[in-house]
């Protein structure tokens, strides 16, 4: 198997998860776990698909999370989701278990500042645009769940941060092409970038 067709069939699996085709997921990321043992992509696939299959309620939230994560690090996301899996024991009750403190402090280990606190500051009245520039350059914003990754894009579109909102949002459709939120975002986007130029 050759390295182009790992990144093809993880590109399906995660497409089949997307669409709620668990069944196929679990074997796309089966097949490159196969060929790849290493994979922790791959890996972490085949549990999010069994989870997903037995109908743990959080599956979805953390394949989105993981994805999210993905955009941020790569790297540091498959080594954050597998010890997210390894801790969770198979057992997603309650989602907020995932987003728990160990978790929370592994992610400030990993120099970034949850979207949840940066809000808390704009909420105490600071400017995005500054707040955010400052938080740029120091560390970076970690999104946990698709609402407040909705939230930050829609604030980076209203403060002029267009080529960032749209690297976020192509990355997002091209996992989630049907989507519709994302496709009004990436309307309002090209709509505030037409109006600019």
């Amino acid at each position: 198997m050759s390295t182009v067709s790992k990144y093809k069939i993880l590109s399906q699996a995660k497409e089949s998860f997307s669409k709620a085709e668990y069944k196929t997921a679990l074997e796309k990321f089966a097949t490159v776990l196969q060929n790849y043992p290493n994979s922790k992509e791959a890996y972490n696939g085949v549990i999010l698909s069994e989870m997903a299959m037995s109908g743990e309620s959080g599956a979805e939230a953390l394949f989105d999370y993981y994805e999210i994560l993905k955009d941020e690090d790569k790297e540091s996301a498959d080594v954050i989701m597998e010890e997210v899996l390894n801790n969770l024991n198979g057992s997603l009750d309650k989602l907020s278990e995932v987003f728990a403190e160990p978790l929370r402090e592994r992610i400030e280990l990993e120099d970034g500042i949850l979207y949840q606190d940066f809000k808390a500051i704009l909420e105490g009245g600071a400017d995005f645009k500054e707040t955010f520039e400052n938080i740029m350059f120091s560390t970076r914003v970690i999104i946990t769940e698709k609402d407040d990754f909705v939230d930050f894009l829609e604030h980076l579109i209203a403060h002029g941060f267009h080529e960032m909102a749209l690297t976020y949002l192509e990355n997002a459709l091209s996992v989630y092409p049907s989507d519709k939120l994302l496709h009004r975002l990436l309307k309002k986007l090209s709509q505030g970038t037409m109006i600019e130029n």
